[in-house]
């Protein structure tokens, strides 16, 4: 089965970064699109940032463009999302999401278009 295992999360100041990473296993990672999205204490989870299958069409929510950068190591079966300017409103546990439609033309930026999700990782953002 396919499983999705974050990395990288942590505690930093504001205007810090932080690198998350996102090691997948169980299917052709290199053929399907994926995604990031974080979720703070009574709120939906939220989408942050996805890529094409190719690593083409990197997409953000406008809070984070610009600041995030989502990116693919498909050899290495990896995902990652590069947090530069953090800002305490991103403190949220940071969730990594897979497709399941093969060679999607688009990055799903729904929560209902991705079938795998990984367990989180949190983020901390300190004043």
């Amino acid at each position: 089965q396919v499983q999705l295992v974050e990395s990288g999360g942590g505690l930093v100041q504001a205007g810090g970064s932080l690198r998350l990473s996102c090691e997948s296993s169980g299917h052709t990672f290199g053929r399907y699109a994926m995604g990031w999205f974080r979720q703070t204490p009574g709120k939906e989870r939220e989408f942050v940032a996805g890529i094409k299958w190719n690593g083409s069409s990197p997409t953000y929510t406008d809070s984070v463009r610009g600041r995030f950068t989502i990116s693919r190591d498909n050899a290495e079966n990896t995902l990652y999302l590069q947090m530069d300017s953090l800002k305490p409103e991103d403190s949220a546990v940071y969730y990594c999401a897979g497709d399941a439609t093969l060679l999607r033309s688009v990055v799903p930026t729904l929560e209902t278009e991705y079938d795998y999700w990984g367990q989180g990782t949190r983020v901390t953002v300190s004043s």
